[in-house]
C-alpha cells in the first residue's frame, strides 16, 4: 500500500501558515517579532546572493524537516532564480548530509556496545 504524501495545495497551505503566525503573534508578539528580526538579519549578507541563500535554506529546511521553511523557501528560491535542476543539487546536498549524520551517529552506536561491555 502507498501513501500519498504531498501537500496538494501548497498555496493553501501557505495561507494555513500565514494565520497561524499571527494567531501566534497575537499571544507572544516578541517572540514573532524577534523571529521576524533573526530572519531579516540572515537575508543582509554581503557575500551570498539571494539564490544561494535561499538554496542553502531548502537543504537545511529538508535535514531540519520543516514543511513550512520548505514552502518560505521554496518560493524564495523561485523568486531568485533558482532553477528546479538548482534546487534538486542543493536536496542532494541535503541528502548527503543526512546520510553522513547516520554514519556518524552509527559509529556512536558501535562505542556504546564495546562500551556496555557487552559487545
Amino acid at each position: 500500500m502507498t501513501t500519498d504524501t504531498r501537500i496538494e495545495d501548497w498555496d493553501s497551505y501557505s495561507a494555513g501558515l500565514r494565520d497561524r503566525g499571527r494567531e501566534l503573534k497575537d499571544l507572544h508578539p516578541e517572540v514573532v517579532k524577534g523571529f521576524g528580526a533573526l530572519s531579516r538579519a540572515a537575508s543582509t549578507t554581503k557575500l551570498l546572493d539571494a539564490k544561494t541563500r535561499e538554496l542553502i535554506a531548502i537543504a537545511v529546511a529538508v535535514t531540519t524537516r520543516c514543511q513550512g521553511c520548505i514552502d518560505a523557501h521554496a518560493r524564495k528560491a523561485k523568486a531568485a532564480g533558482a532553477s528546479r535542476e538548482e534546487i534538486a543539487e542543493a536536496l542532494g546536498v541535503a541528502i548527503a548530509v543526512n546520510a553522513g549524520a547516520a554514519l556518524t551517529y552509527s559509529l556512536h552506536v558501535l562505542d556504546a556496545v564495546a562500551g556496555t561491555g557487552e559487545g
